[in-house]
């Protein structure tokens, strides 16, 4: 009988420091904040951006981001989920993404592949573009980045924020489009933050755009608990994984994970201000 082949266990890359992860979920995580942060800092993650998908989870990252100087939080309600965005979660969302620990809105957008693939539990791409439209407002009166989620949805969501309020920041959170969208958005201003399925084998466009982006437009994440890079995709990511993302980019780029950190640690302060 043949034994089924052991994947191996994720670690993080050894020797970086001051790198960041400008998307994650500490909140979906089974491990305590504590244990991630501390984790994370061992890998020589700096700053860290956890997100809120919904009135629950954006309340917890605010209270985390609270607790944690290198920790910070961005507020919003998930297009799958822009049904629940009703006059009470306005009202709360307005003040929590005025908080000083608060350092977007997002993630908010555009989902149609959940439209296509469980119709029943997402929210229709009307009521996703009026929350999206929402959201942006909600970013240009607190003065914050706009976290943008885009999966499937490129045309619309191009279309919708051309119209919407001007933006501190616009960025593109799992960049995962076409090259074509990546240079629209790039030609627009937006900031394209890659996370861990720019390392998979298939995804050369990805790696593309990764390597086109000015470092002025170019962001690192995991979307952990998701996209836990190669070689360790199918496993649970945490930020401390962040490093083999970091290679990744650094080797399409030609240059050392150290310059790409020092390249691209301005670009963290302006879409953030932290």
């Amino acid at each position: 009988m043949s034994k089924k082949k052991r994947r191996p266990q994720p670690v993080p890359v050894d020797g970086l420091h001051n790198i960041f992860d400008a998307h994650t979920h500490l909140y979906s995580h089974k491990d305590s904040d504590a244990a991630l942060v501390e984790r994370a800092r061992a890998a020589g993650v700096t700053r860290m951006v956890t997100v809120g998908d919904d009135m629950e989870e954006s309340r917890a990252v605010v209270e985390t981001a609270r607790q944690f100087p290198d920790v910070f939080a961005a507020v919003a309600i998930h297009p799958t989920r822009a049904g629940q965005l009703d006059d009470a979660a306005r009202a709360e969302l307005e003040q929590l993404a005025q908080d000083p620990d608060c350092v977007a809105v997002g993630e908010t957008g555009l989902d149609t592949y959940w439209i296509k693939h469980s119709p029943e539990d997402t929210a229709p791409l009307e009521v996703q573009e009026e929350a999206l439209r929402w959201h942006a407002g909600l970013a240009a009166r607190v003065g914050k980045t706009l976290m943008i989620h885009n999966r499937e949805a490129d045309a619309d969501l191009l279309r919708v924020l051309a119209t919407v309020p001007e933006q501190k920041k616009v960025m593109l959170h799992c960049f995962s489009s076409p090259l074509e969208v990546a240079k629209q958005a790039l030609d627009r201003g937006y900031v394209l933050s890659f996370a861990g399925n720019v390392t998979f084998k298939r995804n050369e466009q990805l790696r593309e755009a990764a390597r086109l982006a000015p470092a002025s437009q170019l962001l690192i994440e995991t979307d952990a608990p998701y996209m836990t890079p190669e070689p360790f995709r199918g496993q649970r990511n945490e930020p401390a994984l962040i490093g083999h993302t970091w290679q990744c980019v650094a080797d399409v780029r030609g240059v050392s994970v150290q310059q790409l950190a020092e390249d691209l640690a301005p670009t963290f302060t302006d879409v953030f201000g932290v």
